[in-house]
């Protein structure tokens, strides 16, 4: 099993153990220690992972950290946890006190379920104030995965990691600017394209009107770029299909999936996205409709179209699955409904939950 698989295999455990973990001590034995084993390290090894190291911090000695990874004998990463429950932000303090007493490059802050990486790209021997890498284990990212992977033993290297962390730092600090601006455009940022393209004085009037098409802009290139993706899948898949599945013999289905379906589908997906895993959003095509169902299931639907030459409409489902049918003019107008469609995602999870 590969670094990636053990990682992931040790996410789908998480949720399943959190019940059952009470304390502290249980969420280092239950998650943390687990998880520097994924890294390499043997954790009953007191030479590699060192626990209740001890960080003298002035005329205060037996100041302790958690753990210490430990190579050549010497600290290389300081760990400090806490119950999974707890939010890391108040704690920050005790590895700021402990960073700067050892010759440890690195330290980490976690409750079992966030993992806070941090160094001292600001200051020399002096932690920052902000994690150059962060993640929740629950809901890793690929990219996340690859760059934990360069704290594996095995191919941990202090000056490679150092090199980067200022890059991955900035990288994404300017990702949560752009993602910002993005969902709520500063004056400034929508001044400067207003400037590029508007002949004439921006006033307030045409800021306001540049706001709202910056908006649209950004989730316009978004929905762009997740459809075409999603349209290269499909594509794939249906090659696949066709290359491993004999031609019918029986007449044709009277089902026929319009292309204004498919795209209304990938629309549904891209709206839906920041709520839910859009593999879980499926499209069942009837003679009558075109359904949009979550996980497959047709008591959970989430939207149908009713499309024809000469009509457009989409039906939406309230909290008791009543459907409510809207014309629509063009596709487009799908993104109008983008609320009352993320509603029904929200129904099923309650739901679920309960």
């Amino acid at each position: 099993m590969d670094f990636k698989d053990e990682i992931q295999q040790f996410a789908k455990r998480v949720d399943r153990l959190l019940p059952q973990i009470k304390t502290e001590e249980a969420t280092k034995t239950s998650l943390i220690m687990p998880f520097l084993r994924i890294l390499g390290y043997d954790v009953f090894d007191p030479f590699e992972v060192h626990p209740e190291f001890v960080a003298d911090i002035g005329i205060k000695k037996g100041e302790k950290v958690d753990y210490a990874i430990l190579k050549d004998e010497k600290p290389v990463i300081l760990i400090e946890c806490k119950h999974y429950a707890d939010g890391l932000d108040p704690h920050n303090s005790q590895l700021f006190r402990y960073f700067h007493t050892t010759e440890a490059k690195f330290s980490l802050l976690t409750n079992g379920l966030e993992y806070r990486f941090y160094t001292d790209l600001v200051s020399a021997n002096k932690m920052d104030e902000k994690p150059f890498f962060e993640f929740k284990i629950t809901e890793m990212r690929d990219n996340e995965i690859a760059e934990l992977r360069k704290f594996h033993k095995s191919v941990f290297d202090l000056e490679s990691i150092s090199n980067t962390a200022s890059d991955l730092k900035y990288f994404n600090e300017v990702k949560i600017l752009i993602n910002a601006e993005m969902y709520n455009p500063k004056e400034e940022f929508v001044r400067y394209f207003a400037k590029q393209v508007h002949q004439g004085l921006v006033t307030a009037k045409v800021l306001d009107q540049f706001t709202a098409l910056t908006k649209r802009v950004f989730s316009q290139i978004v929905n762009d770029q997740i459809s075409e993706r999603l349209k290269s899948a499909l594509k794939k898949e249906t090659e696949s299909v066709e290359e491993t599945t004999p031609a019918p013999v029986e007449a044709e289905s009277l089902v026929v999936t319009s292309q204004d379906e498919i795209d209304a589908y990938l629309m549904i997906k891209s709206i839906l996205r920041k709520d839910v895993e859009v593999g879980r959003i499926y499209m069942r095509d009837t003679q009558s409709y075109c359904g949009v169902l979550l996980d497959d299931n047709n008591r959970k639907p989430i939207c149908r179209f009713y499309f024809t030459a000469n009509r457009l409409r989409i039906g939406l489902f309230d909290k008791d699955k009543k459907e409510i049918k809207h014309d629509i003019v063009r596709l487009d107008d799908i993104y109008n409904f983008s609320e009352d469609i993320a509603l029904s995602i929200g129904y099923y999870e309650k739901e679920k939950a309960a």
